[in-house]
């Protein structure tokens, strides 16, 4: 089997490379640093095959899949995301276009494009990483919050479309809440809420999204986080999220 990872260089998509790898999957990882995408190569087991892509480019999740498309790719993971942390008039409106582009635009065309090859030959996997702000408003990071609704509500009702169609093809969402990787740096923040390793994370949602998992995710502490959101009413959790965000600030 060969996967696909993109955001492949650091942090969830690194520790699914080294997994996957472990277990003797054959990849393809892409990411925008070119040398750590070698260092990890020369850490695998297996087959790996390296593609530079940066996918807040306009073009480039096209360019990735006309690349890959003949590769015979069984798994998609859409792993390539960041955030960005301020007040929603504050924020650099270039820098969120290029986070749209990569959490949302790229994610989406990826995903229609190696599903209708996946359903054609009735086989295939895709595990899109979304997070535990996929379940609620994001005051102080409200874009990154909305990309991940996006990125959970999308892969909620591809599941279903291929339920009903009766299709082999599976899809996964993963949501986990605070993980230790570099994307607390790139965002400008830091979390009270402890946070589970990127090695976990990553064995998690492979283990699951393996078992045919749809929703994924990880502790016990963020399911009952994720259900609690359903209790309160919108405005109320906005205003206990304003708080926690604030608190985040570096």
């Amino acid at each position: 089997m060969k996967v696909l990872i993109t955001g492949a260089s650091s942090g969830i998509g690194r520790d699914m490379a080294r997994y996957l790898s472990g277990k003797g999957f054959d990849l393809i990882l892409t990411a925008r640093n070119i040398q750590k995408l070698e260092a990890l190569k020369k850490t695998l087991k297996t087959n790996v095959e390296i593609i530079y892509s940066d996918l807040s480019e306009d073009n480039a999740p096209f360019l990735l899949y006309k690349k890959c498309r003949n590769k015979n790719i069984d798994f998609l993971i859409n792993n390539a995301g960041y955030g960005i942390f301020g007040e929603f008039d504050k924020t650099d409106i270039m820098d969120e276009l290029d986070m749209i582009n990569v959490n949302i635009r790229a994610m989406h065309i990826l995903t229609k494009l190696f599903l209708r090859d996946f359903k054609r030959r009735n086989y295939g996997m895709i595990l899109n990483i979304a997070s535990s702000a996929g379940f609620m408003t994001g005051p102080l990071m409200s874009s990154y919050y909305a990309t991940k609704n996006y990125v959970l509500r999308l892969s909620m009702a591809i599941y279903e479309e291929l339920r009903r169609s009766g299709s082999n093809v599976k899809i996964s969402v993963f949501c986990p809440g605070p993980v230790d990787t570099n994307f607390n740096n790139r965002a400008g923040v830091s979390f009270s809420v402890k946070s589970i390793s990127s090695e976990y994370a990553a064995k998690y949602a492979i283990d699951k999204c393996l078992s045919g998992k749809a929703l994924i995710i990880p502790s016990i502490q963020m399911k009952l986080g994720v259900f609690g959101t359903r209790l309160v009413p919108q405005k109320l959790l906005s205003a206990i999220t304003y708080n926690i965000q604030h608190n985040k600030r570096k």
